[in-house]
């Protein structure tokens, strides 16, 4: 069948037409599959592109080559490389059926049967492929499930399951970005069936599934389904705050600000930073993202919209615009008062309308005043960067000397 909106792919223009034109030849055939595909039923934005083929990668190699593409054997064992053509990355990988099934595990041989191919991916609206000239092959009805969006796993889902665990939080997430109403039931009956292997999986995979999810359009009501199902507090390590979560996610829109999910994840699993340690080692975090979280829960409940601007300023002098406005918006979200509160959103936006100065004094200005190198300068600096930010941050020169002398006699009288 053909579709006006996968022209949206330009199939037959650019990098990826070119690369299309040099696969598909010769006695093999190349399609473009997956996420792109669906993406440009649903009228999403289209992100990576890929590609199958039936050709092998060594022959995906030479052809690719000799057009003075470059060629990256990233996936080489699974079939796949990634070929870049005028700079844009394209993966290319070579048709695959499962031949022997055990366990978890299966024993793949390359083919040239676009069938089988698509029904061992996992679920029915990433297995769609559209050929060159613009027609769509549909061999587990992907579209129906895209019209009623819906996600639903290719075959037994017990089975899809049991060959990588991670599908359990797959579902969730691809339901979350692409799905209406409730999941599948017989999707949820069989990852509640297999929750235990969540488990067996590396935590590192886990957080990218869960990190996506939580940036998803329909985070919320998903998450209570996994929440419901026994799947989100095994992942977590701990209880989930649904209801911080939902707020989040609504006080970012009212802030102008992006849907973030580290601040979501620190809304969604943390009130203190013991909770932020747990999480950070759930989850294999990275020290950026625990620093970010652990921020977020470190003093969040004093701050009101309610108190003077000079100590939001002060806050978001010490902690910078990033992370001010990730305590606040932290705060916001366990507040009474709503996503819509003027008073919170003027204070979510202090960082637009003031930008800290940088502190005007420097050790130099206390050596020059008789102080010493050690630990009196420190505490000289300390007491007058105190000082000027409880004076409003000022700028004239005689008020700042003014500071600095204070800070030093108070230094050379200990």
């Amino acid at each position: 069948m053909r579709d006006p909106r996968v022209a949206s792919l330009r199939l037959d223009a650019g990098p990826l037409g070119r690369l299309l034109a040099l696969l598909d030849r010769d006695g093999e055939e190349a399609r473009v599959v997956g996420g792109a595909v669906r993406n440009a039923l649903m009228e999403l934005p289209i992100g990576e592109i890929d590609l199958a083929t039936t050709a092998l990668p060594d022959e995906v190699t030479r052809r690719s080559s000799a057009a003075g593409f470059k060629v990256v054997p990233t996936g080489i064992e699974h079939g796949t490389v990634t070929v870049i053509a005028e700079g844009v990355p394209f993966e290319v990988t070579t048709l695959r059926e499962d031949v022997e099934t055990y366990g978890r595990r299966a024993k793949v041989a390359f083919g040239r049967d676009w069938r089988r191919d698509a029904e061992r991916r996992d679920f029915t609206i990433n297995a769609l492929s559209v050929s060159r000239a613009g027609e769509i092959f549909d061999y587990v009805d992907g579209i129906a499930d895209i019209a009623a969006r819906r996600v639903r796993f290719i075959g037994d889902p017990g089975q899809r399951i049991d060959e990588d665990y991670l599908r359990i939080l797959r579902f969730f997430r691809f339901h979350a970005f692409y799905g209406t109403g409730l999941p599948d039931p017989a999707g949820l009956a069989a990852v509640i069936r297999a929750r235990a292997g969540l488990d067996t999986l590396a935590r590192e995979r886990v957080r990218m599934e869960v990190v996506k999810l939580l940036a998803a359009p329909h985070a919320t009501p998903t998450l209570a389904t996994m929440s419901e199902a026994g799947i989100l507090v095994p992942v977590l390590g701990g209880v989930p705050y649904l209801a911080a979560f939902e707020m989040m996610a609504k006080v970012e829109v009212a802030a102008g600000q992006p849907a973030d999910p580290v601040r979501r994840l620190g809304a969604l699993g943390a009130q203190v930073v013991e909770d932020a340690d747990r999480l950070g080692d759930r989850l294999r975090l990275s020290k950026a993202e625990y620093a970010r979280i652990a921020s977020m829960v470190d003093g969040w409940r004093p701050i009101a919209p309610a108190g003077s601007e000079l100590a939001a300023r002060a806050l978001l002098y010490g902690l910078g615009a990033d992370r001010f406005v990730d305590r606040v918006l932290m705060a916001w979200a366990h507040a009474d008062a709503g996503a819509a509160d003027p008073r919170w959103r003027t204070l979510a936006a202090l960082p637009q309308r003031w930008s800290p100065p940088a502190f005007p004094l420097q050790a130099a200005d206390f050596i020059a005043r008789g102080i010493a190198r050690g630990p009196g300068l420190g505490r000289a600096l300390a007491a007058a960067e105190a000082e000027w930010i409880a004076a409003g941050f000022p700028a004239d020169a005689p008020t700042i000397a003014g500071i600095a002398e204070r800070a030093a006699a108070a230094s050379r009288s200990d």
